[in-house]
């Protein structure tokens, strides 16, 4: 790979994608709307170009750069958190801007699109998430995040490219969502305030946005066309564990409160991915320990 571009650049695992470009010598065209607040975090190198363009903007965006891209890389995604998930005509308009995506990577002479998936497609499943397990997305924005990813490979497949859809557990690490369990945790902690959190038995599996970055570098380079790869650590431990080891990081002092709030109707009690294939095919393994990452992670919130 010797050139990308990509949307969503200023979120945790874009920023660890292009650094992880820039230190493999990739030329990298960033497609981010005019007036972000966030383009900021976008490191400054010569082989990074900026180019505005918000989601509206991609239908009609045309290649004048003189030069061919060889992965597209499509991260933005409206209404990703709250009530938004269940805007059913703004999570229809994600499905056309991840097709109008698509037709933006053909015109830049991209040879494989790589989208970003969701846990959220599976819907509640007791066991192991797999490239071939059924998906039965129980909101709006799972439901349109399976459809944009079998969309956007018809469509990727029509235009001569290649197409892989990673499916994205749970993320956190520097630049995350403020949203985010890890990071809203870490926040009150450091600020003195009590968080609240149901009993953490269910099992969850965290991937840090370091490696999650290196996973989407080596995807785009060595994924298979047409793959499905679950992209989280591969292993699950109960969610109370991860809250006592961001409660140690931050503030080893502070007051937790386990089991503050019930479980909600549709909790996910367990989430863990087969990273199997995406390492066969790739050779990509995570390479941080949730401690690591949590350090790092309070290290930058503090900052």
């Amino acid at each position: 790979m010797k050139r990308a571009m990509l949307t969503g650049a200023t979120g945790a695992i874009g920023l660890a994608l292009i650094r992880e470009l820039i230190n493999a010598g990739v030329e990298v065209l960033v497609l981010c709307h005019k007036g972000s607040k966030r383009i900021g975090r976008i490191p400054v190198s010569p082989l990074v170009e900026l180019k505005d363009c918000s989601l509206d903007d991609l239908a009609g965006l045309t290649n004048d750069t003189g030069k061919d891209y060889d992965v597209f890389y499509h991260f933005a995604w409206a209404g990703t958190t709250g009530d938004a998930r269940n805007d059913m005509p703004l999570q229809n308009q994600n499905v056309k801007y991840a097709l109008d995506a698509v037709d933006c990577a053909a015109r830049f002479g991209c040879k494989r699109f790589v989208g970003a998936g969701s846990q959220a497609e599976y819907g509640r499943v007791e066991g192991t998430l797999k490239p071939d397990t059924p998906a039965f997305p129980e909101n709006g924005y799972g439901m349109a995040k399976l459809c944009a990813g079998q969309m956007t490979r018809i469509r990727a497949h029509q235009l001569g490219m290649e197409h892989v859809w990673p499916r994205i557990l749970s993320v956190y690490g520097p630049f995350d969502g403020e949203a985010s369990m890890v990071t809203s945790t870490i926040r009150k902690l450091l600020e003195g305030v009590k968080p609240s959190f149901t009993k953490g038995e269910q099992k969850w599996d965290y991937l840090y946005s370091g490696d999650a970055g290196k996973a989407f570098k080596l995807i785009g380079e060595k994924g298979k066309d047409g793959a499905v790869y679950p992209l989280g650590g591969g292993t699950a431990r109960p969610l109370a564990d991860y809250i006592l080891m961001m409660r140690d990081a931050a503030d080893p002092s502070a007051e937790l409160g386990l089991g503050d709030i019930p479980y909600g109707d549709k909790q996910v009690m367990y989430l863990c991915a087969d990273i199997s294939d995406l390492t066969r095919d790739t050779g990509w393994v995570p390479e941080t320990d949730f401690e690591t990452g949590i350090a790092n992670t309070v290290a930058w919130l503090r900052g």
